[in-house]
């Protein structure tokens, strides 16, 4: 059987202390292991009875014969077990695979202890769980067993955390684009000063009575340049500073980042340090020892 922290929570008589859709789950695996063990009694049965069958037909046997019909059924009896106790481990193994696979979805780092599944009293107490809930006359598996069951949606912890790292990169993205788009306005108007320049050098070479008007033609098109200068001089300024405010937000999502990490470690440390206080972790782990104890001390009998 698999034990999963169910010490966690206290014992009624015939209850496991779960809430009534894990019960069920767990009523619905006693029963795929009632199933499974009644057919390996059966095939430990038959194996008997082919040996009653094929080999008591006489009514005087020689201790030899004895033997070697022991011992053959021995090595059919040893083999069915083997191989229904290797099935029982790959199925436990498979059960295992799908709680982890649905505690993954959410984040979450189950832990077993190996040890308490030697633990007298709670296999005592799943036996009688599990006397109370198949003994009965006509008992019918409970209405939740054939519900469907819906998959858990995939938020953990830090869903909140990656959306909101998420949005801050689609702000930047965004940021960029505009970034881009001012450099590209940048580049137009030096182009246009250039072209500008290149129409004042013009005007400087007309002669003659045109000299005036090319004067304020000159004068107009400085000021247009001085102007075309400020402006192109105010983006750059304005790009830069978008620049290095992106650069603080970024420095700063990933400080904060950093920080719900080290809170959340933290949280689990304290959460694991607390529950070894707890006065049912304690009594738990003075019981395993009594027993373990025991178990010495009876190795030591058999051994004399």
């Amino acid at each position: 059987t698999v034990y999963l922290s169910l010490c966690l929570y206290p014992y009624p008589q015939a209850e496991l202390g779960l809430n009534e859709h894990h019960q069920n789950e767990v009523i619905n695996y006693m029963r795929f292991a009632r199933f499974k063990r009644g057919l390996c009694l059966k095939t430990v049965d038959s194996c008997f009875q082919d040996l009653k069958d094929s080999r008591l037909v006489e009514e005087t046997f020689t201790v030899d014969e004895v033997i070697d019909m022991l011992d053959g059924l021995r090595t059919v009896v040893h083999s069915e077990v083997e191989s229904e106790l290797i099935n029982t481990t790959y199925t436990n193994v498979l059960l295992l695979r799908q709680l982890f696979s649905q505690a993954e979805k959410w984040y979450l780092k189950l832990q077993t202890d190996v040890s308490e599944l030697e633990n007298r009293e709670l296999l005592e107490q799943v036996a009688e769980f599990e006397k109370s809930e198949f003994t009965s006359s006509n008992k019918k598996p409970s209405a939740d067993l054939i519900k469907p069951k819906l998959a858990p949606l995939n938020e953990g912890g830090s869903e909140l955390l990656n959306k909101t790292v998420a949005c801050l990169q689609e702000e930047n993205e965004k940021l960029k684009v505009r970034l881009k788009t001012i450099e590209t306005q940048a580049t137009a108007a030096l182009d246009e000063k250039s072209k500008l320049e290149k129409s004042l050098k013009d005007l400087q070479m007309i002669q003659g009575d045109q000299k005036t008007n090319a004067n304020q033609d000159i004068t107009e098109l400085e000021n247009k340049v001085a102007a075309l200068k400020c402006q192109f001089e105010k983006t750059l300024n304005d790009s830069t500073a978008n620049q290095k405010f992106l650069e603080e937000n970024l420095v700063t999502t990933k400080h904060d980042l950093l920080k719900v990490r080290d809170q959340l470690s933290t949280a689990e440390k304290e959460l694991e340090k607390k529950f070894q206080q707890t006065a049912a972790y304690r009594n738990m782990k003075e019981i395993l020892t009594k027993k373990n104890e025991q178990i010495k001390d009876l190795r030591k009998k058999l051994s004399k």
